[in-house]
């Protein structure tokens, strides 16, 4: 699989599933990737489902490839977190389906807001996704860009 060097994942997109339960992926997001590479979307414990992209699957293939069978902690962590997630391509109209067990862990019923965070994105039903932003807003984001030095 040929990873394109640069794929920025950025922006907020709200969209609708359709009457199969399927989700478009943004163009722009969508467009440095061959309709056969697998991405990785898995519940993530505050309330939205996050997803990997090919790139993120190759770096959490090479940490999961080193854990040792005899390691207790490492292989319960896998169980856990793979019997989660999903794996899933986009077909040509660059839709996905996601498990209704993804879609029940983050409240998604017909609309979704897609949010890039530069190296994957995250899938959050729209009242979880006001909430986060209210978190983040205001004096709160100069206080978080500090903590992380930007």
């Amino acid at each position: 699989m040929a990873l394109a060097v640069n794929t920025f994942y950025t922006g907020l997109f709200r969209h609708s599933l359709d009457d199969k339960g399927r989700l478009t992926l943004p163009s722009a997001w969508r467009h440095a990737h061959a309709a056969e590479d697998r991405f990785l979307a898995t519940p993530h414990p505050d309330g939205y489902i996050a997803v990997l992209p090919p790139r993120e699957v190759e770096v959490l293939h090479t940490k999961i490839s080193g854990m040792k069978m005899s390691d207790a902690k490492a292989q319960a962590f896998a169980a856990r977190f793979f019997s989660q997630t999903q794996d899933f391509s986009f077909d040509k109209a660059g839709r996905i389906g996601l498990s209704a067990e993804l879609l029940r862990h983050a409240g998604i019923e017909r609309e979704a807001v897609l949010v890039g965070t530069l190296t994957k994105f995250n899938i959050y039903h729209p009242t979880r996704w006001q909430q986060e932003e209210a978190r983040s807003a205001g004096e709160h984001f100069g206080d978080l860009m500090r903590q992380m030095d930007i």
